[in-house]
């Protein structure tokens, strides 16, 4: 099996085993990048979300979720959580913490802590990662949140 219908199947199964309210899409072309995604789906990038990977002083894996056209402060992620600095995960950090490549990384399914800007829920349906470069999900915002069981705050910029 390649890699990346691993992942596809992993995310696949946990949507299943606890009912997540949401759809898995596979393309035939690379969703890395939010505009990617988009041209993928054939929808704009106000419906997407990205997962910005952090990683906190302790190793501690950190998802701060924002809108496809926002960008995430890092400082404001750090303040929030009480430490000194946040770093952006590499491409293998971010494999390590939550097993799933950058670029295909979901919102939910995996342990991290799920930071989410309140502008998210703004947007009724959201597209995130589908666990490879070359798939989505598709949810509604408020099922987000209960996935992951995150926090809404702001962490964009």
């Amino acid at each position: 099996m390649e890699p990346d219908a691993t992942y596809e199947k992993k995310l696949k199964s946990f949507i299943q085993n606890n009912n997540t309210p949401c759809e898995h899409l596979v393309f035939s072309e690379r969703c890395h990048s939010v505009a990617e995604a988009a041209r993928a789906a054939g929808v704009t990038p106000q419906d997407f979300v990205k997962n910005v990977c952090l990683i906190d002083s302790q190793g501690s894996i950190v998802v701060a979720i924002v809108r496809g056209d926002d960008r995430v402060d890092t400082s404001r992620v750090a303040k929030v959580l009480g430490v000194k600095k946040m770093k952006i995960a590499s491409p293998e950090e971010m494999l390590e913490k939550t097993g799933y490549p950058c670029g295909g990384t979901p919102s939910f399914g995996y342990p991290a802590r799920f930071l989410i800007d309140e502008r998210v829920l703004e947007i009724e349906w959201v597209y995130s990662g589908g666990g490879s470069e070359y798939s989505l999900t598709r949810m509604r915002a408020s099922d987000l949140v209960r996935a992951n069981g995150g926090e809404v705050i702001r962490v964009r910029k």
